[in-house]
């Protein structure tokens, strides 16, 4: 880790029995489960652009903090439904000196003004891939794109959101697969990152209230 990655990991450890943030606690897990993975979606797109990233679900503020730290231009969005941790996160993006970085604490699918507003949206671990596509999409841009980070069984979860994808006008045009390995060569198994294409406007019927969506995916 570099000195601004040091200093995050450890503030992320002072803090973590106060927030209940993350179970990744050890050096080299942190460095590639977090870091490492979150880099991964510069791979992706060429983020050295003036973009706009909207990370839901952020909790600790992976995989945005990081990717802030590396491409100062981006400006971005976290939505994090939980105070406690949109607190961590505000004090973090104090001690990091970060701009452009705006906390939202709330739930997706209640912020009505921000459809459509972003040029990337993503998130990591926060739910099954057609339930976070309906909470998700609506805040792509049309021609902007959807991009979550996903584990091993990314393959089944894109099968299941097959329908969830044709209603919400998303395109998938890439999946982007890698293998997590630690500086030491130690692997951390298979990743993907899902590349959805907002090919047209969401429906205003969509996100359902999330009680509904928990209840039966689209």
């Amino acid at each position: 880790m570099n000195d601004l990655e040091l200093k995050y990991y450890d503030f992320l450890i002072s803090e973590n029995e106060k927030y209940n943030l993350t179970n990744i606690t050890s050096y080299e897990e942190a460095e590639v489960k977090h870091f490492i993975d979150s880099y991964k979606l510069g791979e992706c797109f060429d983020l050295t652009k003036d973009i706009t990233l909207c990370d839901v679900g952020s909790g600790a503020g992976f995989p945005s903090i990081p990717l802030k730290l590396k491409y100062p231009n981006l400006k971005i969005v976290i939505i994090e439904s939980m105070k406690k941790r949109c607190d961590f996160l505000q004090k973090l993006i104090d001690l990091l000196n970060l701009e452009d970085v705006k906390i939202i604490c709330a739930r997706c699918e209640d912020l009505i003004d921000l459809r459509e507003q972003f040029d990337i949206v993503t998130a990591r671990a926060v739910a099954q891939l057609p339930i976070l596509m309906e909470i998700c999409s609506p805040l792509v841009k049309v021609g902007g794109f959807f991009a979550p980070l996903k584990g091993s069984n990314f393959e089944e979860e894109i099968i299941l959101a097959s329908n969830a994808s044709r209603l919400l006008n998303l395109k998938l045009i890439d999946v982007y697969k890698y293998e997590l390995i630690s500086n030491n060569g130690n692997s951390y198994g298979h990743h993907a990152i899902i590349k959805y294409e907002k090919v047209d406007k969401t429906d205003i019927k969509y996100p359902r209230p999330f009680g509904q969506i928990k209840k039966k995916s689209l």
